[in-house]
Protein backbone atom coordinates (compact mmCIF):
# COMPACT_ATOMS: atom_id res chain seq x y z
CA UNK A 1 0.00 0.00 0.00
CA UNK A 2 1.71 3.20 -1.31
CA UNK A 3 2.09 5.91 1.56
CA UNK A 4 0.28 9.22 1.49
CA UNK A 5 2.79 12.20 0.17
CA UNK A 6 4.05 14.44 2.27
CA UNK A 7 2.56 17.51 2.57
CA UNK A 8 4.10 20.38 1.53
CA UNK A 9 4.18 24.11 2.42
CA UNK A 10 1.86 26.65 0.39
CA UNK A 11 2.64 30.30 0.18
CA UNK A 12 -0.19 32.40 -1.19
CA UNK A 13 -0.42 36.36 -1.59
CA UNK A 14 -2.94 37.20 0.46
CA UNK A 15 -5.02 40.61 0.71
CA UNK A 16 -2.97 41.21 3.87
CA UNK A 17 -0.01 40.14 2.97
CA UNK A 18 2.03 36.81 2.33
CA UNK A 19 0.42 33.88 4.07
CA UNK A 20 2.28 30.62 4.59
CA UNK A 21 0.59 27.03 5.53
CA UNK A 22 3.57 24.35 7.00
CA UNK A 23 3.40 21.34 8.03
CA UNK A 24 4.08 20.37 11.83
CA UNK A 25 6.83 17.10 10.78
CA UNK A 26 4.93 15.56 14.16
CA UNK A 27 1.48 15.85 13.12
CA UNK A 28 0.29 14.07 10.03
CA UNK A 29 -2.36 16.78 9.32
CA UNK A 30 -1.49 19.78 11.33
CA UNK A 31 -0.73 23.21 10.20
CA UNK A 32 0.81 26.36 11.40
CA UNK A 33 -0.81 29.29 9.13
CA UNK A 34 1.58 32.06 9.55
CA UNK A 35 0.92 35.88 7.28
CA UNK A 36 4.05 37.91 6.69
CA UNK A 37 6.16 35.90 9.03
CA UNK A 38 3.82 35.81 12.03
CA UNK A 39 1.89 32.73 13.18
CA UNK A 40 -1.82 33.42 12.68
CA UNK A 41 -3.05 29.71 13.66
CA UNK A 42 -2.37 26.26 14.21
CA UNK A 43 -4.91 23.44 13.26
CA UNK A 44 -4.39 19.94 13.64
CA UNK A 45 -7.63 18.55 10.96
CA UNK A 46 -7.61 15.08 12.76
CA UNK A 47 -7.75 16.44 16.68
CA UNK A 48 -9.37 20.05 16.13
CA UNK A 49 -9.23 19.54 19.99
CA UNK A 50 -5.75 19.96 20.32
CA UNK A 51 -4.73 23.59 20.57
CA UNK A 52 -0.73 24.91 20.33
CA UNK A 53 -0.84 28.12 21.15
CA UNK A 54 -1.46 29.72 24.41
CA UNK A 55 -3.63 32.37 23.68
CA UNK A 56 -6.04 30.40 22.19
CA UNK A 57 -6.30 27.75 24.98
CA UNK A 58 -7.39 30.62 26.76
CA UNK A 59 -10.24 31.38 25.12
CA UNK A 60 -11.08 27.95 24.51
CA UNK A 61 -11.25 28.13 28.38
CA UNK A 62 -13.85 30.33 27.80
CA UNK A 63 -16.10 28.46 25.30
CA UNK A 64 -15.68 25.51 27.67
CA UNK A 65 -16.92 27.68 30.93
CA UNK A 66 -19.55 29.71 28.82
CA UNK A 67 -22.30 27.02 29.68
CA UNK A 68 -22.50 23.46 30.72
CA UNK A 69 -20.54 20.80 29.00
CA UNK A 70 -21.96 19.70 25.35
CA UNK A 71 -24.45 22.30 25.45
CA UNK A 72 -24.62 23.95 22.16
CA UNK A 73 -23.47 28.00 21.93
CA UNK A 74 -24.55 30.75 19.17
CA UNK A 75 -21.36 32.18 18.98
CA UNK A 76 -19.98 35.31 16.85
CA UNK A 77 -15.62 35.00 15.59
CA UNK A 78 -14.85 38.12 14.76
CA UNK A 79 -11.13 37.31 12.68
CA UNK A 80 -11.05 33.52 11.16
CA UNK A 81 -7.36 32.94 10.59
CA UNK A 82 -7.05 29.18 9.84
CA UNK A 83 -10.58 28.40 11.88
CA UNK A 84 -9.07 27.07 14.80
CA UNK A 85 -11.63 27.95 17.45
CA UNK A 86 -14.90 27.22 15.34
CA UNK A 87 -13.41 23.70 14.70
CA UNK A 88 -12.50 23.53 18.53
CA UNK A 89 -16.34 24.50 19.44
CA UNK A 90 -17.87 21.87 16.68
CA UNK A 91 -15.60 19.00 18.15
CA UNK A 92 -16.61 19.90 21.65
CA UNK A 93 -20.06 21.30 21.35
CA UNK A 94 -21.36 19.69 18.19
CA UNK A 95 -24.49 21.63 16.78
CA UNK A 96 -23.45 24.83 17.90
CA UNK A 97 -23.98 27.66 15.77
CA UNK A 98 -21.08 29.68 14.56
CA UNK A 99 -20.55 32.65 12.77
CA UNK A 100 -17.01 33.69 11.26
CA UNK A 101 -16.19 37.11 10.07
CA UNK A 102 -12.81 37.50 7.97
CA UNK A 103 -11.70 40.52 6.18
CA UNK A 104 -9.12 38.74 4.23
CA UNK A 105 -10.75 37.17 1.16
CA UNK A 106 -7.74 35.81 0.42
CA UNK A 107 -7.15 34.40 3.48
CA UNK A 108 -10.34 32.99 3.75
CA UNK A 109 -10.10 31.09 0.59
CA UNK A 110 -6.80 29.52 1.47
CA UNK A 111 -8.02 28.41 4.79
CA UNK A 112 -11.05 26.53 3.13
CA UNK A 113 -9.60 25.59 -0.05
CA UNK A 114 -6.57 24.08 2.03
CA UNK A 115 -8.04 22.85 5.36
CA UNK A 116 -11.61 22.32 4.63
CA UNK A 117 -14.21 22.62 7.23
CA UNK A 118 -16.32 19.01 8.14
CA UNK A 119 -19.64 18.54 6.75
CA UNK A 120 -22.29 19.69 9.03
CA UNK A 121 -20.15 21.22 11.65
CA UNK A 122 -22.43 24.25 11.85
CA UNK A 123 -20.02 26.55 10.54
CA UNK A 124 -21.07 29.47 8.48
CA UNK A 125 -18.14 32.08 7.14
CA UNK A 126 -18.23 35.01 5.73
CA UNK A 127 -15.70 37.48 3.67
CA UNK A 128 -16.73 41.28 5.32
CA UNK A 129 -14.99 43.56 7.85
CA UNK A 130 -15.86 42.92 10.99
CA UNK A 131 -17.40 45.47 12.52
CA UNK A 132 -19.59 45.92 9.63
CA UNK A 133 -21.10 42.35 10.27
CA UNK A 134 -21.25 43.12 14.20
CA UNK A 135 -23.34 46.39 13.60
CA UNK A 136 -26.05 44.58 11.35
CA UNK A 137 -26.03 41.18 13.23
CA UNK A 138 -29.44 40.93 15.24
CA UNK A 139 -29.65 42.16 18.99
CA UNK A 140 -29.14 39.46 21.88
CA UNK A 141 -27.90 36.85 19.34
CA UNK A 142 -24.87 35.79 20.32
CA UNK A 143 -23.81 33.84 23.67
CA UNK A 144 -20.01 34.75 22.83
CA UNK A 145 -18.01 37.19 20.71
CA UNK A 146 -14.58 35.79 20.21
CA UNK A 147 -12.38 38.68 18.97
CA UNK A 148 -9.50 37.93 16.88
CA UNK A 149 -8.76 40.47 14.76
CA UNK A 150 -5.47 41.45 13.40
CA UNK A 151 -4.45 43.15 10.23
CA UNK A 152 -0.58 42.36 9.84
CA UNK A 153 -0.02 42.50 14.10
CA UNK A 154 -2.43 44.89 14.88
CA UNK A 155 -5.83 45.03 16.16
CA UNK A 156 -7.51 47.77 13.48
CA UNK A 157 -8.79 50.59 15.37
CA UNK A 158 -12.55 50.56 14.47
CA UNK A 159 -12.71 47.40 16.55
CA UNK A 160 -10.84 49.70 19.74
CA UNK A 161 -13.50 52.20 20.60
CA UNK A 162 -16.48 52.12 23.05
CA UNK A 163 -18.61 52.51 20.10
CA UNK A 164 -17.73 49.38 19.25
CA UNK A 165 -18.09 47.62 22.85
CA UNK A 166 -21.39 49.02 22.74
CA UNK A 167 -22.58 47.28 19.46
CA UNK A 168 -20.87 43.92 21.01
CA UNK A 169 -23.12 44.50 24.05
CA UNK A 170 -26.33 45.06 21.98
CA UNK A 171 -25.76 41.52 20.10
CA UNK A 172 -24.39 39.62 23.63
CA UNK A 173 -27.34 37.93 25.16
CA UNK A 174 -27.92 39.00 28.95
CA UNK A 175 -25.55 36.49 30.10
CA UNK A 176 -23.06 36.03 26.87
CA UNK A 177 -19.70 37.12 27.55
CA UNK A 178 -17.78 38.88 25.04
CA UNK A 179 -13.66 37.42 24.75
CA UNK A 180 -11.05 39.37 22.66
CA UNK A 181 -7.64 38.62 22.23
CA UNK A 182 -4.98 41.96 22.52
CA UNK A 183 -1.52 42.15 22.42
CA UNK A 184 0.50 44.91 24.59
CA UNK A 185 3.29 45.70 27.31
CA UNK A 186 4.32 48.09 29.58
CA UNK A 187 2.72 50.51 30.55
CA UNK A 188 -0.18 49.07 28.66
CA UNK A 189 -1.71 52.26 27.60
CA UNK A 190 -3.49 50.28 24.95
CA UNK A 191 -4.87 47.49 27.23
CA UNK A 192 -5.92 50.29 29.86
CA UNK A 193 -7.86 52.35 27.40
CA UNK A 194 -9.65 48.52 26.17
CA UNK A 195 -10.50 48.31 29.77
CA UNK A 196 -11.88 51.81 29.99
CA UNK A 197 -14.55 50.65 27.05
CA UNK A 198 -15.55 47.90 28.13
CA UNK A 199 -16.14 48.86 32.09
CA UNK A 200 -18.40 51.47 30.45
CA UNK A 201 -20.73 48.94 29.23
CA UNK A 202 -20.08 45.88 30.97
CA UNK A 203 -20.63 45.60 34.60
CA UNK A 204 -18.47 42.50 35.16
CA UNK A 205 -14.25 42.86 33.70
CA UNK A 206 -11.09 39.93 33.84
CA UNK A 207 -8.17 40.07 31.67
CA UNK A 208 -6.25 36.28 31.02
CA UNK A 209 -2.21 36.85 31.32
CA UNK A 210 0.97 35.26 31.43
CA UNK A 211 2.52 37.02 34.86
CA UNK A 212 5.29 38.05 32.88
CA UNK A 213 3.29 40.25 30.79
CA UNK A 214 0.98 41.70 33.26
CA UNK A 215 4.40 42.47 35.02
CA UNK A 216 5.42 44.71 32.30
CA UNK A 217 8.37 42.38 31.33
CA UNK A 218 7.50 41.45 27.97
CA UNK A 219 5.35 42.19 25.22
CA UNK A 220 2.38 39.55 24.81
CA UNK A 221 -1.08 38.45 24.62
CA UNK A 222 -4.19 39.48 27.00
CA UNK A 223 -7.51 37.47 26.72
CA UNK A 224 -10.03 41.00 27.95
CA UNK A 225 -13.24 39.32 28.91
CA UNK A 226 -16.53 40.87 29.71
CA UNK A 227 -20.30 39.94 30.65
CA UNK A 228 -23.22 41.56 31.79
CA UNK A 229 -23.00 38.48 34.07
CA UNK A 230 -21.06 37.30 36.65
CA UNK A 231 -17.53 35.67 35.18
CA UNK A 232 -16.52 32.24 36.14
CA UNK A 233 -13.20 33.86 37.41
CA UNK A 234 -12.39 30.33 39.52
CA UNK A 235 -13.26 27.74 37.34
CA UNK A 236 -11.23 30.00 34.46
CA UNK A 237 -8.28 30.53 36.88
CA UNK A 238 -8.11 26.95 37.10
CA UNK A 239 -8.43 26.36 33.88
CA UNK A 240 -5.46 28.77 33.15
CA UNK A 241 -2.96 27.86 36.19
CA UNK A 242 -3.00 24.10 35.09
CA UNK A 243 -1.68 24.93 31.17
CA UNK A 244 1.79 23.99 30.05
CA UNK A 245 2.35 27.79 30.28
CA UNK A 246 0.24 29.19 33.24
CA UNK A 247 -1.33 32.39 33.26
CA UNK A 248 -3.46 34.35 35.86
CA UNK A 249 -6.94 35.98 35.95
CA UNK A 250 -7.31 39.48 37.01
CA UNK A 251 -10.44 40.73 37.69
CA UNK A 252 -12.01 43.44 40.45
CA UNK A 253 -9.38 45.52 42.26
CA UNK A 254 -6.43 44.17 40.69
CA UNK A 255 -7.92 45.49 36.98
CA UNK A 256 -9.66 48.68 39.22
CA UNK A 257 -5.82 49.49 39.63
CA UNK A 258 -4.86 48.69 36.19
CA UNK A 259 -7.55 51.01 34.54
CA UNK A 260 -6.84 53.65 36.98
CA UNK A 261 -7.44 56.84 35.28
CA UNK A 262 -7.97 55.71 31.74
CA UNK A 263 -10.64 57.22 29.93
CA UNK A 264 -12.93 55.37 27.49
CA UNK A 265 -11.64 55.50 23.85
CA UNK A 266 -14.31 56.88 20.96
CA UNK A 267 -13.95 56.24 17.20
CA UNK A 268 -13.09 60.06 16.41
CA UNK A 269 -9.53 59.04 18.71
CA UNK A 270 -9.49 55.15 18.13
CA UNK A 271 -6.03 53.92 17.30
CA UNK A 272 -5.03 50.59 16.02
CA UNK A 273 -3.05 48.51 18.85
CA UNK A 274 0.46 49.05 19.16
CA UNK A 275 3.75 47.05 16.97
CA UNK A 276 4.93 44.46 18.48
CA UNK A 277 8.93 44.52 18.88
CA UNK A 278 10.85 42.58 16.44
CA UNK A 279 10.37 39.47 17.22
CA UNK A 280 7.43 39.00 19.40
CA UNK A 281 5.36 37.11 17.04
CA UNK A 282 7.81 35.64 14.46
CA UNK A 283 8.74 31.97 13.48
CA UNK A 284 11.91 31.21 11.35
Amino acid sequence: MDEAPEPIPVTRTVDCGTAKLLPDVDRPRAWLLTVDGAPQSYVDLDAPAHLEFEYVRRLAHVLDEAAEPGRPLDVLHLGGGALTLPRYLAATRPRSRQDVVEADRGLLALVTEQLPLPEDCGITVHAEDARTVLEAAPEDSADVIVADVFGGSRVPAQLTSVEYARVAARVLRPDGCYAANLADSAPFGFLRGQLANFATVFEHLALIAEPSVLRGRRFGNAVLLASRAPLPVAALARRTAGDAFPARVEHGTALRRLIADAVPVRDAEAVASPVPPDGAFSVG
